[in-house]
């Protein structure tokens, strides 16, 4: 009976030792899609991703992958501290014209698991893009971010 009792011991802390850290645990996206609304073509639009650190140690994002070479990332390189936020940019080169869905995988070191974010829009010639009324035109960067400036950590 001892053995038994040590055996499903011993499996119950390994098994506890190897939970995986999901991403859900550590990081929030204020939102995982951007629209990017409506964009002239040849002109990049920049879709910024807000995430903020609600684990108890400090975040590192380890890469922003594009799933396409039509986009160039960019994300906050040093450690996010707990509570604090961070930014990852996708700047989409918008060359070709019709409706738009990228993504970018996201990986947060000590995580296994990838993060999905999106952006969408859609990619007018230059001319429709003209007859487009001021207040539809979109500025050059979408944030999803409404209050103060995102400080980064250091």
């Amino acid at each position: 009976m001892k053995k038994i009792l040590f055996s499903l011991f011993a499996v119950a802390v390994t098994a506890f030792s190897f939970a995986q850290t999901k991403v859900s645990d550590v990081a929030q996206f204020t939102t995982e899609t951007i629209d990017l609304g409506k964009m002239k073509v040849n002109k990049p639009a920049t879709a910024v991703f807000v995430v903020k650190n609600i684990g108890k140690t400090p975040l590192i994002i380890e890469s922003a992958s594009p799933t396409c070479g039509c986009t160039v990332e960019d994300f906050t390189k040093g450690p996010i501290a707990p509570g604090k936020t961070g930014e990852v940019k996708a700047t989409f080169n918008a060359a070709n014209i019709g409706p738009v869905h990228k993504s970018m995988n996201v990986k947060f070191a000590g995580v296994d698991e990838i993060k999905p974010i999106n952006f969408t829009g859609e990619v007018l010639s230059v001319e429709d893009f003209a007859k487009l009324s001021p207040s539809a035109k979109p500025a050059s960067v979408k944030t999803v971010k409404k209050a103060a400036p995102v400080k980064k950590s250091r």
